[in-house]
């Protein structure tokens, strides 16, 4: 990467009378093309030439890579430069490929197993590409009309292919949104919980409100309920067990409402999950809201990750009850091919949204009645077109093609499942409900027997996710139980990368408790 230009020299006539150093203009320079139609069609080709070849050499890159803190800042100027270098563009997307991809963890690669899915299509990048060329920003009606009504049309469409109740929906009286991710749809449903509750029982206790989920909740629910003003001790992480596969238990949830009550506090606000981040546990969400609604508390479901799942009718039993929530939300670009970022959230009256975070009507801001302003439906003003890009998704591989694709992944998932069945060293630890399979390696009762249980799979997922040609991997500790992950979602995996990730597997056990058998054997 060429150095920065210097932008001024302290050697050119000197200081001025107070001391100031003069900037040199280039009077010859002329003002850069920055939106010129043809250079972005150069350029745009060799973007897309850089995505396509980035995908076909996917295989050449271990999925995550060794590098150490400060790897790249020691390699890059300290500062950007005044003026670009000669073929700036190129020379730009020459580092991206030598200097930027071989830092990257590949969360597309057909091997990454570690994280959900940050599922990625061609119809999506491309939305992106269309949204950003055409750089809106739908905050009101007014400002971009056929924005804001495309993201009503799409939230609807999505809606009914996820079957959620159609109070949730515009076409029912409810309505939705597309925000960045599932942590900004549960900061503005507590803030519209809040502001309701207070307005019936008075601002000024703000301190009595409690809000609720389990253990397993993911903790950006804790972080929402802190940043809408609960106090950090009144978030109530509600204990889960195994025997309940770790969902959340309607029996504790009552208890400690009552105990709060009791305690002369004000039960506020419930998070209900569907396909939790460690196991995928779901939460029998109609119990739930029937023990939330005597208390007058909002129930929001966080589908994130396993809402996508919807799309298929095989899955809809699990949010049974989902007519009483308040609220729901889920993101597309984790399994539903959208792209970062497209969050849906949907809220059973709008109003009440509206009510917490909509502004102040300053002229530049009103709108004709009637009207949705989304800018009153989340926290930000400034705000992307993200409907685009989800209205192509759904538009161009249809419902039917996004159920193909999740029943793809759940079908892989069940065969690595069954491999490690069929291996009497290893166990499934929790049930498989989607597309996440958490298991284990059994310790031998010789070398320690459950004891030793979390040490051995620590050192079996380091060893795994050291194989540079192998699969990435991750863990999860749940009910004092160490468990590897291994997450099916990318849109380029395919059975092939399933058995191999296996076999991988396999073999790291059989070289650890082979080392374990050998050291038993002297000591013995």
């Amino acid at each position: 990467m060429a150095p920065p230009s210097r932008c001024f020299d302290n050697t050119i006539n000197g200081a001025t009378d107070n001391g100031a150093v003069p900037v040199v203009v280039d009077t010859q320079q002329q003002s850069p093309k920055v939106l010129d139609p043809e250079e972005f069609r150069r350029q745009g080709h060799e973007v897309i030439d850089f995505i396509a070849d980035y995908y076909g050499r996917m295989g050449d890159y271990p999925v995550h890579p060794s590098v150490t803190p400060g790897f790249l800042r020691d390699v890059l100027p300290a500062e950007a430069p005044c003026r670009p270098e000669p073929d700036a563009f190129g020379s730009a997307l020459q580092d991206i490929h030598d200097l930027i991809l071989p830092g990257m963890t590949h969360w597309q690669s057909p091997r990454h197993f570690a994280h959900f899915p940050a599922s990625s299509s061609t119809v999506g990048a491309l939305g992106e590409a269309l949204t950003a060329g055409i750089n809106v920003i739908p905050f009101t009606w007014a400002a971009s009309p056929a924005a804001t009504e495309l993201e009503m049309v799409v939230v609807d469409w999505l809606g009914k292919a996820l079957h959620l109740p159609e109070s949730l929906l515009f076409a029912g009286g409810g309505g939705g949104t597309l925000l960045g991710t599932s942590c900004e749809a549960m900061l503005c449903a507590l803030v519209a919980a809040r502001d309701k509750k207070l307005s019936e029982i008075g601002g000024n206790r703000i301190g009595d409100l409690v809000v609720y989920c389990s253990d397993q909740t993911h903790f950006a629910f804790c972080k929402a309920a802190r940043i809408a003003g609960i106090q950090r001790e009144h978030c109530r992480e509600i204990q889960t067990c195994h025997e309940n596969m770790f969902a959340l238990s309607p029996t504790a949830l009552q208890a400690a409402i009552q105990a709060d009550v009791d305690a002369g506090l004000v039960p506020l606000f419930l998070c209900a999950t569907v396909g939790t981040t460690q196991t995928t546990a779901v939460d029998p969400i109609g119990e739930l809201c029937a023990v939330a609604a005597p208390r007058g508390a909002w129930v929001h479901v966080d589908a994130a990750y396993a809402g996508s799942a919807l799309v298929c009718e095989e899955f809809r039993h699990l949010i049974d009850g989902a007519e009483a929530v308040d609220s729901f939300s889920m993101n597309a670009h984790k399994w539903l091919l959208a792209n970062t970022d497209c969050c849906a959230m949907w809220v059973k009256k709008p109003s009440a949204l509206v009510a917490a975070l909509g502004t102040e009507p300053e002229y530049i801001l009103r709108d004709a009645a009637g009207v949705v302003d989304y800018k009153d439906w989340s926290m930000a003003l400034t705000r992307r077109f993200r409907a685009l890009k989800m209205w192509l998704v759904l538009r161009c591989y249809g419902t039917d093609g996004l159920r193909d694709h999740i029943r793809s992944d759940v079908r892989m998932a069940k065969a690595f499942e069954d491999m490690v069945k069929a291996d009497a060293r290893f166990e499934v630890v929790t049930d498989r409900k989607f597309a996440l399979v958490c298991f284990r390696l059994r310790s031998p009762q010789k070398f320690g027997g459950e004891k030793k249980a979390n040490e051995l799979n620590r050192a079996l997922l380091e060893e795994v996710n050291a194989v540079r040609s192998g699969p990435y991997m991750s863990s999860a500790m749940v009910g004092g139980i160490y468990m590897l992950r291994c997450a099916v979602g990318s849109t380029l995996t395919e059975e092939r990368h399933v058995s191999d990730a296996w076999k991988v597997v396999q073999d790291r056990a059989s070289s650890i408790l082979g080392k374990m058998e050998t050291i038993y054997s002297v000591h013995c």
